[in-house]
């Protein structure tokens, strides 16, 4: 009797003037294993990130490239990364950085309780036990902590980090969140993808995780993307107030969170 061939899975890799960190973090991610593809989402990076990914595509079938001609959002490259995992026969989609603040060797916990049948999704936690973040400044830890408090506050998704950009989703999960309606970039996205989830029912664990800050580059973070995050909030509270349903969206049921370790 012959093993089960493992449930092929694709990292969503969004990169934008990331030279410095793509060749090894594409090696440190291929390296956990071998039913693990990359597919990077490159806006035309003046750096030529795009092109280096092509050439290393070359000599690695693991590895393809979506080229966008322009600089459009974090949300819109997860988006497009998700449609072209569903377009072929990928079961489990990774969403991460690349730049190693989100650490390649978490991979396979995130999508071990995807595996074992604990969660339909689930989210590299920066707030549950065992979970932290390294170099990080008092302000920034502040601004991240209180946006996942203030979103859960308002939208009730009990999810500790929304906010995370480290995320496994089963196929299922995306092919019922109705994806080309989903318009939030940057934090406000984690925030939606979560909401959505929570809006369908399904179970979201919490694996907690270290974020470390970017090892080479400048932080793309700004003001602008924390005002988007709270303005997105509130809108998708009041849709929710307002009976707004998305054509392909069911009633919300009792959805289960949980903490793994």
């Amino acid at each position: 009797m012959t093993a089960a061939k493992p449930a092929k899975s694709l990292v969503v890799l969004p990169t934008y003037n990331e030279r410095e960190n793509i060749e090894p973090i594409l090696s440190a991610i291929l390296a956990q294993s071998a039913d693990i593809d990359v597919l990077v989402v490159d806006d035309n990076s003046p750096d030529g990130t795009g092109q280096i990914v092509d050439h290393l595509a070359r000599a690695e079938p693991r590895l393809h490239v979506l080229h966008r001609s322009e600089k459009r959002g974090l949300g819109t490259a997860y988006i497009g990364g998700f449609c072209w995992a569903l377009e072929r026969d990928y079961e489990y989609i990774f969403e991460m950085d690349a730049d190693f603040s989100h650490d390649p060797a978490d991979l396979l916990r995130l999508r071990g309780v995807l595996l074992s049948g604990e969660a339909d999704a689930s989210v590299g936690s920066r707030w549950v036990a065992g979970g932290g973040t390294r170099n990080w400044s008092f302000l920034r830890t502040f601004i991240s902590r209180g946006g996942s408090v203030y979103a859960r506050l308002i939208l009730g998704v009990p999810v500790k980090d929304l906010t995370s950009g480290f995320k496994c989703f089963s196929r299922r999960v995306l092919e019922r969140l109705d994806l080309q309606t989903v318009g939030s970039n940057g934090y406000a996205f984690q925030v939606e993808m979560n909401f959505r989830c929570h809006r369908q029912g399904f179970r979201v664990a919490e694996v907690p995780i270290t974020f470390v800050d970017r090892r080479v580059g400048k932080s793309k973070m700004g003001s602008h993307i924390v005002t988007e995050a709270m303005l997105v909030v509130l809108k998708l509270r009041l849709r929710e107030l307002l009976g707004w349903r998305s054509q392909s969206e069911t009633p919300p049921s009792a959805a289960k969170y949980s903490k793994i370790p």
